[in-house]
């Protein structure tokens, strides 16, 4: 009887455990996809025709979700550039919110006189897995360090694919330049994040190797060694203002000469 109390006590608990973590992969999902689906409530808004039409930005919650990054950009332009970065967005589908491809899609529709684009991508294809029940097994503990998985790298590289397949359309479309923004080192906020940095890094190379190899003029930026805890809001994913900040002065080197 005690044995039989004892096995019923772990099921409980084991129920509970995946319970909690997929209230919190839907409390993510919905956070995330609600800023397209709600009608923008935790995003900037789209902006379809700005001082600068030949500029736009497509992407993901990390120049979405405040907006800020975009903000300081255009501050230091002394203009402004189109927006369609969504909350949640994947690189390419994605059931969340309007992808990334969408997103320049539906730019090109608007006017499709752009010269730059000013992009990242590939976050939340990694991040929202990972958040619910990390089937592609990216997360890596502290006696792993160097090890990603097999199964993670072989997701990533069909990320890198769909990427490079991305950017030579951009070009095939006669798009001039991309700048594409890497990612940073998530915290452990409300999601328990800092043991995604293997991937992340992966990640990183990854999508460096994608801008280039691919035909389109692309420069990556790599903020890893420049966004720390300080600059991430409670979340452990997204940038603080100081955060965004500091993402606009390492973009602005390389899209001022482009204006």
């Amino acid at each position: 009887m005690m044995k039989m109390k004892a096995m019923r006590q772990k099921l409980l608990s084991r129920k509970t455990l995946i319970s909690a973590r997929t209230v919190v992969a839907l409390s993510l999902a919905t956070l995330l996809a609600g800023c397209d689906g709600l009608g923008g409530l935790l995003s900037n808004d789209r902006v379809v025709d700005a001082d600068n039409d030949q500029v736009i930005t497509i992407g993901d919650s990390i120049f979405a979700l405040s907006g800020k990054l975009q903000d300081e950009l255009e501050s230091k332009a002394g203009e402004t550039f189109r927006r369609y970065t969504v909350s949640g967005a994947e690189l390419i589908g994605g059931n969340l919110a309007t992808s990334i491809e969408a997103q320049y899609q539906r730019a090109l529709t608007d006017n499709s006189d752009i010269d730059t684009i000013v992009m990242n991508g590939g976050g939340n294809d990694i991040l929202l897995p990972a958040i619910a029940f990390d089937p592609n097994n990216c997360k890596t503990q502290w006696y792993e360090f160097g090890r990603l998985s097999a199964k993670c790298k072989r997701f990533i590289d069909d990320i890198y694919v769909e990427g490079v397949n991305f950017l030579n359309q951009m070009d095939a479309d006669g798009i001039d330049n991309v700048i594409y923004v890497g990612y940073y080192y998530t915290k452990n906020g409300i999601f328990l994040l800092d043991s995604l940095e293997e991937a992340v890094d992966y990640g990183d190379a990854q999508l460096s190797r994608a801008c280039d190899f691919s035909t389109v003029s692309c420069q990556f930026v790599d903020p890893r060694s420049s966004i720390t805890d300080d600059n991430i809001i409670v979340d452990g994913i997204h940038p603080n203002d100081q955060g965004s900040k500091i993402l606009a002065d390492l973009v602005w080197p390389k899209l001022q000469p482009l204006l």
